[in-house]
């Protein structure tokens, strides 16, 4: 089962309407797997998708959130920086705002790669550590069961665009200015909790919470212990619920 899926449920089950969609490349979407030839394209595939999502009769009118975790959070920056005034707040996990700098290959490896990308910007060739490892401080053995993840080593283009846009987000940060709910594991050894404490001190969002978990990895709602899953969810919970209007019949999760 797709991580995604489960906490989806959890949100729904907490009376708000989640909407998700799989990146092309990823997940059961059409395209190569696991490659991004442009993140921008990406970027405005899922700005299209929701703005289609969000003018359907039943969400006109309910407030509206990004959701993003890893690679989703500069998805869900990305698309407010395209869209500055379209979404009534974000929530972030562990945000891919820059890359944890013991992930990089050494200097010299890192320009010959994108050089390479150049040419060969499909191949299989990014040098990368085990992911699950890194990632989960528990529970690794559940990433066995989502089948249609991507396991193998980074394509050359997709590290590249990755590269690119943290980069590029990382140059930007004082022009988020939408609320925020950001969290992140002290001990995220993927993506760098600094940037986290960066995003929260120069986005100019008035309206802005960064939560850091001590001892928590990356994966805060699969590969945590119980008790820091359950807290991370009570803490999204309760920032949705103090964000959504109180007059609204019901609440709205996009």
């Amino acid at each position: 089962m797709d991580e995604s899926t489960g906490i989806a449920r959890k949100l729904a089950l907490a009376g708000y309407g989640v909407c998700a969609m799989d990146y092309p490349g990823f997940g059961l979407s059409d395209g190569l797997h696991g490659y991004i030839p442009s993140f921008e394209t990406l970027v405005d595939d899922v700005i299209e998708h929701y703005s289609k999502v969000k003018e359907k009769p039943e969400f006109r009118g309910l407030p509206s959130f990004l959701f993003g975790q890893s690679m989703g959070g500069a998805v869900a920056l990305k698309i407010h920086l395209k869209q500055p005034s379209s979404w009534d707040g974000a929530v972030l996990l562990a945000p891919m705002c820059k890359i944890a700098d013991d992930m990089y290959p050494p200097f010299i490896l890192t320009q010959l790669l994108i050089t390479l990308a150049k040419v060969l910007p499909q191949s299989k060739l990014v040098p990368e550590r085990d992911l699950a490892d890194l990632a989960f401080r528990e529970k690794k053995e559940l990433t066995a069961y989502n089948v249609i993840a991507y396991r193998d080593k980074p394509r050359l283009g997709t590290a590249v665009e990755l590269l690119r846009t943290t980069e590029e987000i990382g140059r930007r940060l004082e022009e988020v200015s939408l609320p925020l709910l950001i969290l992140h594991g002290e001990a995220d050894k993927v993506t760098d909790p600094s940037v986290s404490k960066a995003l929260y001190e120069k986005a100019s969002s008035k309206d802005k919470k960064l939560i850091l978990y001590k001892d928590a990895y990356h994966s805060l709602l699969e590969g945590e212990p119980d008790e820091v899953i359950f807290r991370v969810f009570d803490d999204i919970i309760s920032w949705l619920d103090d964000h959504c209007k109180k007059e609204a019949p019901q609440k709205g999760h996009n």
